[in-house]
């Protein structure tokens, strides 16, 4: 190939990087001769002092405002071709173009929307906080469905976040193009383009960037923000980057490496695999060469803005990968709908199925909802829409009325916000509830989930609401406890396992279904895992009356009972708690039974009380347990066993006020079993023998493990073990035996004395 040739070739590639004709240089003089300079309305200096400082928080949003603004001059034009269909002309396509130039330092931003008259570039760029769009609004007639973005007038000069000078060049169909510019001065101009008409209609924008701000002419930069800020917008936004494509090469090359075991460098020296890793990709790049053309960014559809029955699982599927950025993603349910009253918006919710990372920072975790003005991204994690504990929840939010702030940043305080989250609240747990149910929305329809064998009490792990409750029950108990006005819509959905279904799940509205008509409470025990519970004395008397008890295993779980209190009208009980009954024997043969055992054993609790002083509150006979001897319960409003267990464990526990805190304990026996009326005559015969007091004390300690309270005194209780195991084996005293003589053979003996000897002179010499 020739010098000229390739020379030929540089210029002409050159000339293609830039989509946009520019300006001469007899047009640029052409241009200056026929300015008009006009004073800014209003004071310019402070205003842009005030954008820039305070305004906008991050300066990437002027890209956001002015494809924000591209979009309403495109919503226009399509507007008015409804009534005049001449008057989208030969500029069919409705979309817009974004370009850049690092060597000039520019970065082009074209629509072919409406574009502006004269005295319309005037009006709207020379008077700041003049809005055209609003002026658009007005004039339309009542009832007419436009969704354009601005409001205020003032996101046009946010691009003075990132330059210092702006040229707008726009064609109107009842006018001339004509050229406005300004360097965030105190004046503008505006002028013909001496180019004549390049652009047909529409709008260009070219902005002269800052020297800190040229990080906006990398092409990577620029497409994530497209993507982040207006992904849905209705038109086409395409972008013209440069990509890598194989070179057409005129001749082949010969390939100069000889095949071989392995590749040498030029000095015989062996490859590293680094370097030959690197002699790939040079050999890859080689045969490639840089090619410039349009690529359309916002390939996402705003399915929201459609109606459900249009949307396939498969759409919805593919948008929830689209908000998550993971393509392995998928949603386990999601709700759609449009809200209508006193704020309008569309919204679709989902659910996740994985739960990975959303407990590692509960406290700091973002919410997961975006929204949207008019598609257009307003803020990617909205806080204010739904509550901490649904913060697992993906989705957006889309409204065409919000009250938004000058800057679109941020939403005013109003009530609206409430309103919507209060929907949205709703919403998903309209959402979540049909999972689990498999009712319809507006809760008719049977029980899709319900088993077929009447026999077969709650759902197994292949159950959809039992994989979500496995991955997120967390949040549905977290909501428990911080969301009083949803609690019993949240209490429907709580799933746990039970001694009905120990490898199932039931719901409270299950388990009151299947009570019997005389049971009032709805009981649970609380521990570290089923094994434990399940093997637990208190299950004793419950098992015998074949009452169902839910199983609270996970350590949020009382927490969020203690704040439930009750569901349905049924009182949520513990049984490890004084004063639970069962109801279905008479009070009255209670009470007189009761009574009885208290006379009768009457010596053996005053005793018990006395020995064990602070430790228990009470020591009283009961018929709470079945087969063990006795059991430790707490007060009512106190804290379990459990609870201890639960705040112990915490990292910032303080032991003291632990103490403080610790739950107050009784001690009720049993008297029907043979160690507790044994132990009765003890305490008769010999109240005062030691061994009597140690098997008292082992009573307690049994009781104390078992009921799942943690041995504090272990010297004491260790001591007490030794003692009794000592009486039992009938050992008299626990003094240590004399230690055994050693016998000493003759022959080492002798050698002990010669190397006492032979010691013995050498410290003579």
């Amino acid at each position: 190939m020739s010098l000229l040739m390739v020379l030929f070739v540089i210029v002409v590639s050159t000339m293609s990087a830039n989509p946009v004709t520019g300006f001469t240089p007899e047009e640029e003089a052409a241009l200056s001769s026929n300015k008009e300079s006009f004073e800014f309305q209003a004071e310019v200096n402070r205003l842009m002092d005030i954008i820039i400082n305070s305004l906008y928080k991050n300066k990437e949003v002027f890209l956001r405002e002015l494809i924000s603004n591209a979009s309403d001059a495109l919503d226009k034009i399509r507007f008015l071709a409804l009534s005049s269909p001449t008057a989208l002309g030969d500029k069919k396509d409705l979309d817009i173009n974004i370009s850049f130039d690092e060597e000039k330092h520019t970065l082009t931003i074209r629509d072919t929307g409406v574009g502006m008259t004269r005295n319309e570039l005037v009006q709207n760029l020379g008077t700041v906080a003049k809005s055209g769009t609003s002026n658009f609004v007005e004039a339309l007639s009542e009832g007419a469905d436009m969704s354009l973005i601005g409001q205020f007038g003032v996101g046009f000069y946010s691009v003075y976040l990132v330059a210092d000078r702006v040229r707008v060049v726009s064609k109107h169909n009842d006018d001339e193009q004509y050229i406005w510019e300004s360097t965030a001065d105190s004046s503008f101009s505006v002028a013909k383009d001496p180019r004549g008409d390049t652009l047909g209609r529409g709008t260009e924008i070219t902005l002269f960037l800052k020297e800190d701000a040229l990080e906006f002419l990398k092409q990577e930069k620029l497409e994530e923000l497209i993507q982040r800020y207006s992904e849905f917008i209705t038109f086409p936004i395409n972008l013209y980057k440069k990509t890598q494509v194989p070179a057409e090469l005129e001749h082949d090359t010969p390939d100069e490496e000889e095949e071989g075991e392995g590749e040498s460098s030029e000095d015989g020296l062996e490859v590293e695999e680094e370097d030959e890793e690197t002699i790939a990709e040079a050999k890859a790049m080689a045969g490639k060469v840089d090619h410039w053309d349009w690529h359309r960014v916002n390939s996402n559809v705003a399915i929201w803005s459609r109606d459900k029955e249009d949307v396939k699982d498969e759409e919805y599927q593919s948008f929830f990968k689209a908000l998550t950025k993971d393509p392995a993603a998928e949603a386990s349910t999601w709700i759609h709908f449009k809200a209508e009253g006193e704020v309008e918006f569309r919204s679709i919710l989902f659910a996740p199925s994985s739960a990975v990372g959303v407990y590692d920072n509960y406290a700091e975790r973002r919410a997961g909802v975006r929204l949207y003005v008019r598609k257009v991204l307003i803020q990617e994690d909205f806080e204010d829409l739904l509550p901490k504990y649904l913060n697992f929840i993906r989705g957006v939010v889309d409204s065409d009325d919000l009250p938004l702030n000058v800057s679109r940043e941020t939403l005013q305080q109003h009530k609206i916000l409430k309103v919507m989250g209060k929907k949205l609240v709703r919403k998903a747990l309209e959402m979540l509830r049909k999972l689990a149910t498999g009712h319809d929305e507006d809760g008719e329809g049977e029980d899709a989930n319900k088993e077929t064998n009447p026999d077969v009490k709650g759902h197994d792990n292949s159950h959809p609401y039992i994989k979500f409750w496995e991955e997120f029950g967390k949040s549905i108990k977290m909501g428990i406890t911080e969301d009083s006005a949803n609690r019993s819509k949240l209490a429907k959905l709580l799933r746990f396992r039970s001694s009905f279904a120990e490898d199932r799940y039931r719901s409270l509205e299950e388990y009151i279904n299947d009570m019997p008509e005389w049971q009032n409470d709805i009981f649970y025990i609380s521990g570290e895992n089923v094994e434990s519970v399940k093997r637990s004395p208190f299950m004793e008397v419950a098992r015998k009356k074949n009452v169902e008890v839910l199983y609270l295993v996970d350590p949020i779980d009382e927490y969020a009972f203690q704040y439930l209190g009750e569901f349905d009208g049924h009182k949520l009980q513990s049984l490890t708690k004084e004063g639970a009954k069962f109801g279905d024997d008479d009070e009255e043969i209670i009470k007189k039974r009761a009574k009885l055992y208290k006379e009768t054993f009457k010596p053996l609790t005053k005793y018990l009380k006395e020995l064990f002083g602070t430790k228990v509150v009470k020591v009283s006979v009961s018929q709470r347990v079945e087969t063990s001897p006795c059991v430790i319960v707490t007060s009512q409003y106190g804290n379990t066993a459990n609870m201890e267990r639960i705040m112990r464990a915490q990292t910032f526990a303080n032991i003291e006020n632990m103490k403080a805190m610790a739950a107050t304990k009784s001690l009720e026996l049993n008297p029907r079993h043979p160690i507790i009326v044994e132990l009765k005559k003890r305490v008769v015969d010999e109240p005062d023998a030691q061994s009597t007091k140690d098997l008292a004390w082992l009573l307690f300690d049994t009781a104390l493990l078992t009921s799942g309270f943690q041995q504090e005194d272990v010297e004491s209780y260790s001591e007490r073990m030794y003692r009794t195991i000592a009486t039992n084996l009938k050992v008299e005293s626990l003094d240590l035996e004399e230690e055994l003589e050693v016998p000493v053979e003759e022959e080492e003996a002798e050698e002990a004395a010669a190397s006492g000897s032979e010691e013995s002179s050498k410290d003579e010499l």
